[in-house]
Parts: C-alpha cells; sequence; structure tokens
C-alpha cells in the first residue's frame, strides 16, 4: 500500500528552543523518501520519528545556512554506516558545493555507499522517476537559494457508469487501459483525467516569482513562515515570510493543505500564526507544523 506523508522532523528557525529541532522535513512518497533541509539533530529526531537511513532516497537541500545543513554530516555517515543497499542522490545549489563537500567529508569514516551529487543551478525539472518529476526554482535569500516541487503524472480515472454502458467489464477494463480503445471505444469515453498530486517545499525566502510558481496548484505546500506580520519589515531585510504572506500565497495559489514551519524563537504561542494566516483569507486545510508530527498528503481530488 502506497503512502505519501510529510515527517516533521525539525521546526525552528536560526535558533533552536526546548521543544523545537533545527528544520528537517521527511516526505515519504510511495515507496521513496526524500529528506529536506537536515539541519543539526536530524539524526537524532529521524529515531525519535521511526525513521531510518534505509528510508532514504534523495535528500534535498535548500540552502547552506546552518540551520538547513548541519545535519548533513551526521546524516551522511549514518547512511553509510547502516550500508544502506541503494543510491541516494543529493540536490544542493551548485553555488554552496564547498559546503557541501565540507559536511560530507567533515569527519573520517568508510564509505559504503554511492551518493549522488546532482547540484542545482537553474530552474527547471531536477530528475524524473516512474512516479514523480522533481523540480526546482530560485528564491529570494541573502545567499542562493531553490526551492523544491514534486509533481506527479497525470493518470486516468474509469468511470463505471460510463464503462456499464458500453459493456466493458472484467478483464476488458484493463484492455482498454492498456490499448487505449476496445471495440471502437476509446479510453476517452469510459474514462476522465485524475490530475496527478504536487508537493512543494520553500523555505527562507522573501516572496518572489519562483515562491508562486512552487505554490501553483499544489495539495500540500510546506512554506516558511518565519515572522508573524507585525514583523514584516524584518522578514523583508533577512529574506524570510510571514504568517500572512505564506498564508496569501497558498491561497492565491489555490493550496489544498497549507503547512507553516520555521518558527522564529522570538514567538512563544504558535496559535497566532494560524490566526494570522486565516486573517490572510487561507481557507484550506491547514498545520501549523510541531516538531515529530506526521500529516497526510491529501488524497486525490
Amino acid at each position: 500500500m502506497s503512502v505519501r506523508e510529510l515527517v516533521v522532523l525539525g521546526t525552528a528557525s536560526q535558533v533552536p528552543t526546548r521543544h523545537r529541532n533545527h528544520n528537517g522535513y521527511l516526505l515519504r512518497w510511495d515507496g521513496e523518501g526524500i529528506l529536506f533541509d537536515p539541519g543539526e539533530g536530524t539524526q537524532r529526531q529521524m529515531l525519535r520519528a521511526g525513521v531510518a537511513a534505509h528510508d532514504l532516497n534523495r535528500i534535498c537541500v535548500t540552502h547552506f545556512h546552518g540551520d538547513h545543513s548541519l545535519g548533513l554530516a551526521g546524516v551522511i555517515q549514518r547512511i553509510n554506516l547502516d550500508r544502506v543497499p541503494h543510491e541516494i542522490t543529493a540536490h544542493y545549489p551548485r553555488s554552496g558545493q564547498r559546503f557541501f563537500d565540507r559536511l560530507r567529508y567533515a569527519t573520517a569514516y568508510r564509505e559504503t555507499v554511492g551518493i549522488t551529487e546532482a547540484p542545482v543551478d537553474a530552474d527547471g525539472p531536477l530528475a524524473r522517476t516512474g512516479g514523480y518529476t522533481l523540480e526546482a526554482r530560485k528564491l529570494s535569500h541573502p545567499v542562493e537559494s531553490y526551492g523544491y516541487r514534486i509533481v506527479e503524472p497525470d493518470g486516468r480515472r474509469m468511470l463505471p457508469e460510463r464503462l456499464a454502458a458500453h459493456g466493458i467489464k472484467g478483464p476488458d477494463v484493463g484492455r482498454i487501459q492498456r490499448e487505449g480503445s476496445l471495440g471502437g471505444v476509446p479510453l476517452d469515453a469510459v474514462s476522465e483525467t485524475r490530475r496527478g498530486q504536487r508537493f512543494a517545499f520553500v523555505m527562507d525566502t522573501r516572496l518572489c516569482d519562483g515562491v508562486d510558481a512552487l505554490a501553483e496548484g499544489c495539495d500540500m505546500l510546506v512554506i516558511e513562515s518565519t515572522f508573524l506580520d507585525e514583523d514584516e519589515e524584518l522578514a523583508v531585510e533577512h529574506g524570510h515570510l510571514t504568517a500572512g504572506q505564506a498564508a496569501g500565497v497558498a491561497r492565491d495559489g489555490g493550496v489544498r493543505h497549507l503547512v507553516l514551519t520555521h518558527f522564529s524563537q522570538r514567538y512563544t504561542d504558535p496559535d497566532e500564526f494560524e490566526r494570522q494566516a486565516r486573517a490572510a483569507g487561507y481557507d484550506g486545510e491547514l498545520t501549523v507544523a510541531h516538531d515529530l508530527l506526521r500529516v497526510p498528503v491529501p488524497k486525490r481530488r
């Protein structure tokens, strides 16, 4: 049975707190695991969340500030210690290659696993698998930063009433799906397009075209909301979003489930992020993330 869910490993921004670890997010997408922005302490948070190194297939780093990348050293060494039997691909801004190299080889260890380095230096597709396309878009932050988007190919939804009307049943249903027609009946006459799911991961950034492109039409958007709206000037100065800005992106992009995260340590009331997001007009499903939370990707429409 396929599983699509977000496992939240950490939700703090630059400074962790007693209750919030540095960033870390695992997306389970059917049989694959994609680890986003492993900050310091990610390896221990994985243990607490029941996530093994064997669950990882890709690592996606948005940028090389410490709260988004210092956990790379431990995670990569754990992958090798556990002798993960499959290759793992790492995506990160090409401009930060020297930081990735330092983290990958921060200390001595025995390399047993192939890690394919696939740095990002432009908008567009990064990888295509049978289950999704991974895309990147440049964001607006003091250091080069990219957001990531997963797009599932569109499929077909069979319509029982139309199948019955054409007398198609049993093994013939599979046959018309494979062959595209059956006895003069085209597949389009008994089915409709089933839109593929979309997931986006947006971290440190100001509002920009890249944010909007990543969020457009997403079933789930995981997005930073470091500041509350009253501190918008600070957000712009430091290259971040407020809760209201993040919610406005989700509202305008038709996002079904908005996950707010990456909170400044200056705030003690997480409910205020939800209040401001709702005040911005977002009326979809909304989660203010906390550490070790599991959030299912919404079911297809």
